[in-house]
């Protein structure tokens, strides 16, 4: 995690359950986007029986945390996740599958909503994610192949 990224809950609120209400990021960081997850496999079929609520969370925070390595991240780097839910009864499956997953220690702020349906006929939960990293080093220059163009008027 990047060590300007700051998680705290003021004491003037209710201690949440499993997130953060603030999470504070300072100076030259790498923000990474996450679109949002389904509960699919690398044959993009939905997994799990049809109603598999639990099957189909935690394959999509899997996907999740396969989209954060893909960036150089963790679920530790996570500050932001929403979750959206066709069904709240499965808010306490939605709880275990998530606390698998997320940084407990400094658990990231959290929306999580109810909706009709998702873009997926079947779907029944979907994620996604914000994460900050530290900003990468600076690297070398490129190596020019060539003059540029600018350059080459110049000398005419």
């Amino acid at each position: 995690m990047a060590a300007n990224v700051r998680f705290s809950n003021p004491k003037t609120m209710a201690k949440p359950p499993g997130y953060t209400y603030v999470v504070e990021a300072t100076g030259p960081n790498r923000l990474i986007f996450i679109a949002g997850q389904l509960g699919i496999d690398m044959n993009n079929q939905l997994v799990g029986a049809s109603g598999d609520f639990r099957a189909q969370a935690f394959r999509a925070f899997e996907n999740l945390k396969f989209a954060l390595a893909g960036a150089g991240a963790t679920f530790k780097d996570v500050v932001k996740i929403n979750n959206y839910l066709v069904d709240m009864s499965h808010m306490g499956i939605f709880r275990e599958v998530r606390d698998e997953f997320v940084n407990t220690a400094a658990p990231p702020a959290s929306t999580t909503v109810a909706i009709s349906q998702l873009a997926r006929p079947g779907a029944l939960f979907e994620v996604d994610a914000i994460a900050v990293l530290p900003a990468k080093a600076a690297g070398k220059p490129a190596a020019a192949k060539g003059k540029s163009k600018a350059s080459k008027k110049k000398r005419r």
